[in-house]
């Protein structure tokens, strides 16, 4: 940046760094309780769908209203399209509302990043994806031994045709990628994402406030491209933050599909 601009001093550039992940604390400091920026997002966030569905629920009526439509609509994408198509009907039913509780928190925790005054998506911070890859973890193993008591760990681990002797190799690598792996990539998919997306974010606009306010000259045309640029990577954002629920709505029917198959 400063090959491209003046130094900057204490009224100018300043790129966006990771701190802005661990804000001050706002309530409760010093207690187990405390409070700050992302934890009342993510109040905010949960507050916000849990309203959304009480609102679109609360008087059903068989030729439903617009609101009703879409509540019913969002629904019905997740039943169609993840949990049906991955585990077909019967297993659908039984899994469908943690599915559906997943993929409607993440897509809001992930949209309050490009919200005007949040500006930082809930899932930005481990805490959150990191509960949900362990839930959905607990959900795919009590899939297993639900569908099979006996037989859910030894088919997991030792898969069926092996010769016993590649078994030394097979089965501590299928542990490592089945019941560590998978809990870790799915906390850090989600996660990496938003942190990716909100740096870049703070970064487009920062710099079009430094080149339109601070600077003058031709830096305000550079100014209008940076902002022109964040514009563009706000309406990407929309999609990541849908693609991302999507994603781990997904792979945990996924997981989920993977035990309840009848060879488990």
């Amino acid at each position: 940046m400063n090959l491209l601009v003046p130094t900057a001093d204490d009224g100018g550039f300043h790129s966006p760094s990771i701190d802005e992940f661990f804000p001050q604390v706002l309530l409760f400091a010093d207690t187990p309780f405390e409070i700050n920026r992302i934890i009342l997002i993510r109040f905010i966030a949960v507050l916000a769908i849990v309203l959304l569905f009480w609102l679109g629920t609360r008087r059903m009526k068989v030729v439903p209203g617009r609101f009703q439509s879409v509540v019913e609509m969002g629904l019905d994408f997740v039943r169609v399209n993840i949990a049906e198509d991955l585990l077909g009907k019967k297993d659908a039913k039984r899994f469908l509302p943690i599915l559906a509780t997943m993929f409607f928190m993440v897509l809001a925790m992930n949209l309050t990043g490009i919200i005007p005054f949040l500006n930082i998506a809930g899932t930005s911070v481990i805490g959150v994806p990191l509960v949900l890859a362990i839930v959905s973890w607990i959900t795919f193993v009590y899939a297993g031994i639900k569908k099979s008591p006996s037989g859910f760990f030894k088919n997991a681990l030792f898969p069926a045709g092996v010769p016993w002797p590649v078994y030394i190799i097979v089965t501590p690598i299928e542990f490592i990628s089945t019941f560590i792996i998978r809990p870790i990539t799915l906390t850090l998919r989600l996660m990496m994402n938003m942190i990716v997306g909100h740096l870049l974010l703070v970064l487009f606009f920062a710099a079009t406030q430094f080149f339109i306010i601070s600077l003058s000259g031709w830096f305000t045309a550079l100014g209008v491209f940076t902002f022109a640029f964040g514009l563009v990577f706000t309406l990407f954002e929309v999609l990541v933050a849908v693609l991302q629920a999507y994603i781990f709505a997904i792979l945990t029917a996924v997981y989920i599909q993977l035990a309840v198959a009848e060879e488990h």
